[in-house]
C-alpha cells in the first residue's frame, strides 16, 4: 500500500505595512474608512493588521483571478446619486463598482464601458471634486501620463507629469492629493501636478501608526464617556476643529477619516495646548494663559506680526479663560471665566467688555456657537442653549447631554 502525504501549506505571513511596502491602491470607502490594498490583502484605517481583501469585497478572490487591485477611487458625482460615493476597483482591463461592500449589478465591466478613453492596466486613480478640479473629475495614472476624466461630459484630457514619480496608488485626503511610490508619498496639485514642499516623505510617518515612526500618531482616541476637550471652533468656511492637550483634529473631514495632529503642526508658536479658540474675520484666535495668538486663516496659518499679545491688550480682560465663542455673523466674543461670561465687542478699538453676566455653570472646558445654538462642553457632557441671550438670562442649567461620536470623533 502506498502512503499518501498530504501537502500542508503554512499560511503565508500577512504583509506588514510598517516594513515599508508599496501599495497597489488606496481609497476611502463610502463611510470615510481609508482602505489600503496590497496583493490579495487590505488594511482598513491607519492602524491594525492586514486582512484578506475578499473578507470585505467577496469578489476580490483568486476564483475571479483578481487577487490584486491596480487602482481604486471613491466616485464624487453628487448630480448622479446612483454613482456618487460608489467605490471603483480596476484590475487589468476590468472594473468593479461597489456600494456598501456589495458588487453592483452588471459588473465587472470593461473599463471602456464606463470610462471611454481610459487605458487598461492602470497604475493609480483618484477622484477630484469640482472646486479642487475644474469639474468633477477622476485622475487616472499610467506611467507618467495622467488622464483627466470629466465625469459629466465623459471627456478625457491627457497630461504628462514627468516630474512626479510613477504613482502605484493615489488618494485624496483632507482636500490634498497624494501620489504613493514605494513606501513614500509625494503631495501634488491635482490641476497643475505641481509639487511644493519637501517630498518624498515616508508614508509610515503619516498614513499609518508604526512603532518608531510618527508625527503625533501616539494619540489615542478617547471613549466618548471619558472625553475632555480644551476648545472647539468652526470657521466661516465650515471647517471645524477640536483641541485636546497638545493635539487637534479637523472634524468636518470625518468622511476622510479623523486624524490627530500636534497643534504645533498648524500653529507652530502655540507649544503647550490651548485654553480657548475662536474664529473672527478670517482669523483664528488661540488663547493660552494670558497670551492671545492670532493667525490669518489663508492657505497656511501665519502668525500676525506683533503677536502674541496679552489678553488685556487684545480683549481688555484678565484672568484665566475657560472657553470662548463667536456666533455666526456676529461681532461679539463671549468669554467664559469660572461662573462669569463676558461679552467683548470685536469691532471696538480698543476692545472692551460690553456685558458681564453670572452663569449657572462653572468649570466649562470648551464652547461653540453654530446654527444649532450654543454647546458648552464639560467633561463628557455638553449643555445646549438657543442663543447668547438665553444663556445670559438662564438661572438654572439645562439638563446635560452626552457627547457623541458625531460631535467630536470620540469612540462610542
Amino acid at each position: 500500500s502506498q502512503v499518501h502525504f498530504e501537502h500542508t501549506h503554512a499560511p503565508a505571513a500577512l504583509p506588514d505595512r510598517c516594513a515599508g511596502i508599496e501599495f497597489d491602491a488606496i481609497t476611502p470607502d463610502e463611510k470615510g474608512n481609508m482602505l489600503f490594498f496590497k496583493g490579495s490583502h487590505l488594511w482598513t484605517g491607519y492602524r491594525g493588521p492586514a486582512q484578506p481583501s475578499n473578507e470585505s469585497f467577496k469578489e476580490l478572490d483568486d476564483l475571479h483571478n483578481i487577487g490584486h487591485v491596480d487602482a481604486a477611487f471613491r466616485m464624487h458625482n453628487p448630480e448622479n446619486p446612483d454613482d456618487h460615493d460608489h467605490i471603483y476597483f480596476f484590475q487589468d482591463d476590468k472594473m468593479f463598482s461597489y456600494y456598501n461592500h456589495t458588487l453592483e449589478d452588471g459588473y465587472p465591466k470593461e473599463i471602456q464601458e464606463d470610462f471611454p478613453g481610459i487605458p487598461t492596466h492602470l497604475d493609480a486613480a483618484v477622484e477630484c471634486p469640482k472646486g479642487e478640479c475644474i469639474a468633477d473629475s477622476v485622475l487616472f495614472f499610467k506611467g507618467n501620463d495622467v488622464h483627466v476624466y470629466d465625469v459629466s461630459t465623459k471627456t478625457v484630457k491627457t497630461k504628462t507629469w514627468s516630474h512626479l514619480p510613477v504613482c502605484t496608488s493615489a488618494t485624496r485626503w483632507l482636500e490634498h492629493y497624494y501620489c504613493f511610490h514605494g513606501h513614500n508619498f509625494t503631495r501634488f496639485h491635482p490641476v497643475s501636478g505641481e509639487v511644493s514642499g519637501d517630498y518624498p516623505k515616508d508614508a509610515r510617518r503619516y498614513f499609518m501608526t508604526c512603532p518608531n515612526f510618527g508625527h503625533g500618531g501616539h494619540y489615542k482616541v478617547r471613549k466618548c464617556s471619558e472625553a475632555k476637550i480644551d476648545a472647539i471652533a468652526t470657521d466661516d468656511a465650515g471647517k471645524s476643529y477640536i483641541f485636546a492637550g497638545p493635539i487637534y483634529m479637523r472634524l468636518d473631514t470625518h468622511r476622510d477619516g479623523l486624524h490627530a495632529f500636534p497643534i504645533t503642526k498648524a500653529w507652530k508658536e502655540v507649544t503647550s495646548g490651548v485654553d480657548a479658540v475662536f474664529f473672527y474675520t478670517n482669523k483664528i484666535y488661540l488663547i493660552k494663559g494670558d497670551q492671545v495668538y492670532i493667525y490669518k486663516t489663508a492657505a497656511h496659518y501665519t502668525l500676525i506680526e506683533g503677536y502674541p499679545k496679552t489678553l488685556k491688550e487684545e480683549l481688555g480682560i484678565e484672568g484665566h479663560v475657560d472657553a470662548a465663542f463667536v456666533c455666526p455673523n456676529e461681532h461679539t466674543v463671549h468669554v467664559i471665566q469660572g461662573q462669569t461670561m463676558r461679552a467683548v465687542d470685536l469691532t471696538a478699538t480698543p476692545r472692551a467688555e460690553t456685558q458681564v453676566v453670572p452663569m449657572p455653570l462653572s468649570d466649562i472646558d470648551a464652547a461653540r456657537c453654530s446654527a444649532e445654538g450654543i454647546h458648552l462642553f464639560k467633561g463628557s457632557q455638553y449643555y445646549n442653549y438657543e442663543s447668547p441671550m438665553m444663556l445670559a438670562l438662564s438661572k438654572i442649567a439645562p439638563v446635560p447631554q452626552n457627547i457623541t461620536k458625531a460631535m467630536i470623533g470620540c469612540e462610542e
